[in-house]
C-alpha cells in the first residue's frame, strides 16, 4: 500500500491546522473579493434605469468559480513553496517520493483548499445576496471538476518555473493564474474580447467553463459543447504540464538547482 501520498497530505494539512494565519488566508481574501464585487453590482443594479440584467448572479458565480481554479493552482504552487521556505524540499526528494506522488499529494491539498474556500463563499453568498449555488446541483459539478484539473495544470507550470529560475520566480506562484484571467471570460462573455483575442480565449478550458457556467445560471440546459471542449483541452494541458514538470525536475536535479533552491 502506498503511504507516501497520505503522509505528504497529512504534513501539509498540519501546516494549515497548526497555523491560524494560513487558515485565515483561505477565507479572508476570497470573502473580501466577493463582498466588494457583490455590493458594487447591487449598487449598479439599484441605480440603473430600465431593465437591469441579473449580473449579480453571474458575478457571484464567477467569483466562486474563479476561486476554485485559483485555490487548486495554489495547492500545488504554495505547497512546493512551503517546502522551500521550511528547508524541507531536499528531505522530500531524498525520501522515496516519486514526482507523481508529490503532485498527487499537492493536488489533494489543493482540493481540500478549494472545498474550504468554496463552502465559506457559498454560505456568504447565500447570507449576503440570497444566491444559492447548490440550487444548480449536478449541472455545475462537471465545470467545477474541469476548473480543478486546469488549476492543477497551472500549478505544475508554476512549480516548473520556480524550479527553472529559483526563488526569484516565487511571485509566479500567484501571477500565473492572473495571466490567463483576462482571456478566460471570467466576468464577461467571450464576445466582449477583440476578435483577434477570441481564438486565444477559446483555446483555454477555463473560458469554456465560465461560458458554460453563465448558461447554467441563466437557466439554460447544460451546454454539452462547452463541457466537451473544456474536457478535451484539459487533457492536453494536463499532459503538457506533467511533461514540463517532469523534464524541469530532472534538469534541476542534474544541474544542482534543486539543492540551490532548497538551501537559499
Amino acid at each position: 500500500m502506498n503511504t507516501v501520498i497520505p503522509g505528504l497530505v497529512l504534513r501539509y494539512v498540519l501546516l494549515y491546522t497548526r497555523n491560524a494565519v494560513r487558515l485565515i488566508e483561505l477565507i479572508f481574501w476570497p470573502a473580501v473579493d466577493l463582498m466588494v464585487w457583490g455590493f458594487l453590482t447591487m449598487y449598479l443594479q439599484q441605480n440603473t434605469s430600465g431593465q437591469f440584467p441579473q449580473f449579480i448572479t453571474f458575478l457571484i458565480g464567477a467569483m466562486i468559480f474563479w476561486d476554485v481554479l485559483f485555490r487548486a493552482q495554489q495547492g500545488l504552487a504554495i505547497s512546493f513553496l512551503e517546502d522551500v521556505w521550511t528547508r524541507n524540499l531536499l528531505n522530500v526528494f531524498v525520501a522515496p517520493v516519486r514526482p507523481v506522488d508529490y503532485i498527487a499529494a499537492t493536488a489533494i491539498v489543493g482540493l481540500l483548499r478549494v472545498a474550504v474556500t468554496v463552502l465559506v463563499l457559498m454560505l456568504l453568498a447565500w447570507g449576503a445576496y440570497a444566491f444559492r449555488l447548490w440550487d444548480f446541483q449536478v449541472l455545475l459539478i462537471p465545470f467545477f471538476a474541469n476548473l480543478l484539473v486546469f488549476g492543477w495544470s497551472l500549478g505544475m507550470v508554476s512549480v516548473s518555473l520556480i524550479l527553472r529560475w529559483g526563488q526569484a520566480a516565487e511571485s509566479l506562484a500567484w501571477a500565473v493564474p492572473f495571466l490567463i484571467q483576462p482571456v478566460s471570460a471570467v466576468f464577461y462573455p467571450v464576445s466582449v474580447l477583440p476578435p483577434w483575442l477570441q481564438p486565444v480565449a477559446m483555446a483555454l478550458p477555463s473560458t469554456h467553463v465560465f461560458e458554460g457556467m453563465r448558461a447554467v445560471l441563466a437557466g439554460n440546459p447544460l451546454p454539452h459543447g462547452e463541457l466537451l471542449a473544456a474536457c478535451g483541452l484539459n487533457v492536453v494541458y494536463l499532459a503538457a504540464a506533467s511533461v514540463l514538470f517532469a523534464i524541469t525536475l530532472q534538469s534541476a536535479r542534474e544541474r544542482g538547482l534543486l539543492v540551490k533552491i532548497a538551501t537559499h
